[in-house]
């Protein structure tokens, strides 16, 4: 893929239907309920509406994209893991005894394993090469084959312009096989240990701030490996800090190409691709808020189609979906990362859309909802 190719694509995707997401407001003024009552809940299935430009929807089938890959700049000492986890948990997500493999199965989702550049090899057997013609094995897009990781961003770019629009045509890939396969809303997760850091220093060089705002602990870090993550982020973003921000596709893929992961890379083509599908796509925590955030400025209409999970306890989270002005419905500490936000954001999701779909109206509960013109007309609850 070539920058022309990306933005050609970016050029199919559409904002949400206004007239759509009009309707649905109606609706929900119309059901037997105090206006406004049901909250965030009302909102989601409003944005809903806008994304698949329908009244009515059904969030029922659902799949994780898990996209796993690890990052040179581990060599650092910057995380408290080894990089062996990578593909021990990579291998674990086919078998479902992961944290989001867990919430997968006691929620009924899918998982989408993708590995775009796991340092150590996956046994051979574990591999397939089409997207979810069995759910429990791995998608290969490795970029390196051989050696798998990307360059350390403490040294320099972590890989090159043409690499990083290979992994984010993967991602859209991915995206394009979800929707084929008549999954109806998505998520994005990861897998690679360093990717707290590799994110930091892409959400450093968006936003001009330097590791202070952007950096936390990840999975744990010392206080020796936390000084040094901060140093890192900051070199490594310096340079795309001093221009004030990124603008334009052209200079994202720049910046990922500078800092960011294969897995970050491949998730913020996954985030264009469920926009250009017109599918919800749920936002995880920290790594996938960043990807999330690149996918916004390389195309600003794929934001409509983003649905923010849970308040991620990793520092730099706020200041991201902030910037995307999206409001995560969840606050449970969570900071595992994997997409485990997911499966139980898919759950509030469709209850929302049920209501839509199932709760009475006045008329139809026969109901005089003539009291309520006073509260319409005034906002109480947010005074």
């Amino acid at each position: 893929m070539k920058t022309e190719e990306l933005i050609r694509i970016t050029e199919e995707i559409k904002p949400a239907c206004l007239e759509t997401m009009e309707m649905a407001k109606a609706r929900q003024e119309s059901l037997a309920k105090p206006p406004g009552s049901l909250g965030g809940l009302e909102d989601i299935s409003v944005r809903i509406a806008g994304m698949t430009g329908k009244l009515i929807n059904s969030v029922d089938k659902s799949c994780v994209a898990v996209f796993c890959a690890d990052n040179g700049v581990c060599a650092e000492g910057v995380a408290s893991a080894p990089q062996s986890v990578t593909m021990a948990q990579t291998v674990n997500f086919t078998r479902r005894l992961t944290g989001v493999g867990a919430l997968a199965e006691s929620f009924g989702s899918e998982l989408l394993i993708v590995d775009m550049g796991v340092k150590d090899r996956i046994p051979e057997s574990l591999y397939d090469e089409v997207p979810l013609r069995d759910t429990h094995k791995i998608i290969n897009r490795r970029i390196r084959p051989e050696t798998g990781e990307t360059d350390n961003i403490a040294k320099g770019p972590a890989m090159t312009e043409a690499e990083a629009l290979k992994a984010l045509e993967a991602g859209i890939e991915m995206a394009d096989a979800i929707a084929e396969a008549g999954y109806e809303i998505m998520g994005i997760g990861e897998m690679g240990i360093g990717n707290t850091s590799t994110s930091a220093a892409l959400l450093s060089a968006i936003t001009g701030c330097d590791a202070e705002d952007t950096v936390g602990r990840g999975g744990g870090v010392n206080d020796a490996g936390f000084a040094r993550k901060k140093e890192i982020v900051n070199r490594a973003s310096e340079a795309l800090r001093k221009r004030g921000g990124i603008n334009g596709p052209e200079e994202m893929i720049e910046a990922l190409a500078q800092m960011g992961g294969f897995d970050i890379c491949a998730m913020t083509g996954a985030y264009l691709g469920a926009a250009r599908n017109r599918m919800p796509v749920v936002i995880d925590g920290y790594i996938s808020v960043v990807a999330a955030l690149a996918a916004y400025i390389i195309c600003p209409d794929a934001r409509d189609y983003m649905i923010a999970s849970h308040k991620s306890f990793e520092r730099g989270y706020a200041m991201a979906v902030d910037m995307l002005e999206l409001k995560p419905f969840m606050a449970l500490d969570m900071r595992l990362g994997e997409g485990s936000g997911c499966p139980v954001a898919f759950k509030i999701i469709k209850g929302a859309c049920d209501v839509m779909a199932n709760m009475a109206t006045f008329e139809e509960a026969a109901i005089d909802d003539g009291y309520l013109e006073e509260i319409r007309g005034e906002d109480r609850f947010r005074k």
